[in-house]
């Protein structure tokens, strides 16, 4: 079992009417705004949890779906294609569709505590709407991933989480390095970071790789492979601790819980793939494997020692856990006492470590946008007078 962090999707916002903000050029424009406005207006009420629409109505709606992670999916499916298109047309040479004033308004779900809360920051860049709305999707997919596993559908899951992955990768490569800061705003959100984008990346790969692990034990595979695997989920873990770490670092831009996740995930997992390695030693037929395994286990649970999470939820998984490794120990010992009497290297440089095997990859993101061509009033500014010049 792995550790959930589920606050990257506690995201909020307030409405935007797009047909009052943009001057329809044409009746086409005017209805593609329209639609625009209210596909958007749907999100908006799910995830600020306002919305009136009964749940048989809702499921109706959604063409029978009757996750709510599901219907947040579509709806975000439906919106985007139509975001897309207006943030090309609106951001084309000479459209009339730029240098209006937006005010998108979005609350953080991994801002410092101190930050957090229902606090809404805004900007008028229609990026930023692009940035947060996808980082939403990215988000809702990895939930939607969870609550797939829990249902014990591997392959679903893993791949809901690869897709998340490829979402988050694209917002870090090709949408977010474009948005600028809002003017005056101290503190941007940290959603809009391309960085903490790729740290989502990362973690959403070795979410991937915990289903691609979960599949491995059920098929009965070699407990060598099982450590391979859980070693390349800490590995993943390892590379999105070192990009979080390189941008947060002592400014804390970032809530420190995500922070506080991806470690004990790792610890957990380093722990989870040195008792497989430990089980491969003992069935292995050379001498001295025995006290081999013996000293990965001591070490594993010395390593361990004081990093048991505060969560509750993440507390039972630590605590099953070290469990499982403390019998297993308890066994080897006795074993080794009775029968095999082998020496149990002390030195970290005498033991072995676990490979790393990644067998998961990003499910790459291709952006849809709808095809009506947009055309908006050209913005004239008020010529300014001699006097205001002077």
């Amino acid at each position: 079992m792995m550790l959930h962090f589920s606050n990257p999707a506690k995201l909020k916002t307030k409405r935007i009417i797009f047909e009052e903000i943009y001057g329809a050029g044409d009746p086409s424009t005017l209805m593609e705004l329209k639609e625009l406005s209210a596909r958007r207006r749907a999100i908006e009420e799910s995830i600020n949890e306002t919305s009136v629409t009964a749940n048989a109505t809702a499921r109706e709606m959604a063409g029978g779906l009757t996750s709510r992670l599901e219907q947040d999916l579509l709806k975000l499916e439906v919106y985007l294609p139509l975001l897309e298109n207006l943030v090309f047309h609106a951001t084309s040479s000479g459209n009339g569709g730029s240098g209006v004033e937006l005010k998108i308004s979005w609350s953080s779900a991994l801002s410092p505590t101190r930050f957090s809360g229902c606090k809404f920051l805004h900007n008028d860049e229609l990026c930023f709407e692009h940035g947060m709305a996808l980082f939403l999707y990215g988000a809702i997919l990895r939930e939607r991933a969870q609550e797939v596993l829990l249902r014990g559908d591997l392959a679903q899951s893993g791949e809901l989480y690869r897709k998340a992955a490829g979402v988050y990768h694209h917002l870090f490569q090709q949408v977010l390095p474009s948005l600028k800061p809002a003017v005056g705003q101290e503190r941007p959100p940290p959603e809009t970071n391309p960085s903490l984008s790729n740290v989502m990346n990362f973690i959403c790969l070795a979410e991937a790789q915990g289903a691609a692990l979960r599949k491995a034990v059920e098929k009965r595979m070699s407990v060598g492979l099982l450590s391979k695997l859980d070693c390349g989920i800490k590995e993943l873990l390892d590379q999105a601790y070192s990009i979080l770490n390189s941008f947060n670092g002592k400014c804390e831009i970032i809530s420190s819980k995500l922070e506080e996740f991806i470690c004990f995930s790792r610890s957990l997992h380093e722990l989870r793939s040195k008792r497989y390695l430990a089980d491969s030693l003992k069935n292995g037929l050379k001498k001295g494997d025995v006290g081999l395994a013996i000293g990965v286990l001591r070490m594993a649970l010395e390593n361990i020692k004081g990093k048991t999470p505060k969560k509750e939820s993440w507390q039972l998984v630590f605590k099953k856990e070290i469990k499982t490794v403390h019998e297993m120990l308890r066994e080897l010992e006795q074993e080794n006492g009775f029968v095999y009497h082998e020496r149990v290297p002390i030195g970290v440089d005498q033991l072995p470590s676990p490979e790393s095997r990644i067998i998961v990859a990003a499910a790459p993101y291709n952006p849809k946008r709808s095809e009506t061509k947009l055309v908006f009033k050209k913005i004239v500014k008020p010529r300014l007078s001699k006097s205001q010049t002077m």
